[in-house]
C-alpha cells in the first residue's frame, strides 16, 4: 500500500495555490485544506490577530494528521513563507510515517500582480483584495526555499513561470 502524502503548496498570494490544491485533490482523492475559505467564512477578514496560524497549525494540523494515519494524503495550501513552518510540517508528516512533498510555487511580483488584479476586479468567493503594496510586503517577508531546503522533502516541485 502506498504511503500517505502530505503536499504543501508554498507561495505567495496569486501564485495559484488555490487552483493547484483543487486540482490536487481531485487527481489524488485527498483531503484539501484552504485556510482563506475557512477564515471568511468564521471572521470574514483573511488574517485575525494570530487566528490563521491557530487554523492551520491546531485545527487543520489535527485533521490532517488524523486523516495521514488513515492513509488518506492531505493538500495543504497554506503559503507557508518562511523555512520554519515549512519544517515544522514535514517533520509532522514523517512522525505520522507519512510521505511529505512541497510544491513551490515561485513566480515573478510582476505575474502575481497582474493575477491580483485580475482577481481583486472579481474576487471569488473564499478571496480577499491584496493591494500592490501589501503583495510587496508579502513579498519581503517570503522566504524562497532554497535548494538545500528543497532537498530535504521526499518529493519536490518548483514552479517558477
Amino acid at each position: 500500500m502506498e504511503r500517505a502524502v502530505m503536499v504543501l503548496i508554498v507561495g505567495l498570494p496569486g501564485a495559484g495555490k488555490t487552483t493547484l490544491a483543487r486540482q490536487l485533490e481531485g487527481e489524488r482523492a485527498a483531503l484539501r485544506f484552504t485556510p482563506d475559505e475557512w477564515m471568511e467564512a468564521l471572521l470574514g477578514v483573511s488574517e485575525d490577530n494570530g487566528r490563521r496560524w491557530v487554523l492551520e497549525s491546531q485545527l487543520f494540523w489535527g485533521l490532517a494528521a488524523r486523516a495521514l494515519t488513515l492513509g488518506v494524503s492531505v493538500i495543504l495550501d497554506y503559503g507557508c513563507w518562511s523555512e520554519t513552518e515549512r519544517d515544522l510540517f514535514r517533520e509532522r508528516a514523517h512522525e505520522l510515517g507519512a510521505d511529505a512533498e512541497i510544491v513551490v510555487l515561485d513566480l515573478p511580483l510582476d505575474v502575481l500582480w497582474k493575477r491580483l488584479e485580475a482577481r481583486n476586479a472579481a474576487l471569488p468567493a473564499g478571496t480577499f483584495a491584496i493591494s500592490r503594496q501589501e503583495l510587496e510586503e508579502f513579498a519581503a517577508m517570503f522566504e524562497v526555499p532554497s535548494a538545500a531546503e528543497v532537498v530535504r522533502w521526499d518529493r519536490q516541485t518548483v514552479v517558477t513561470s
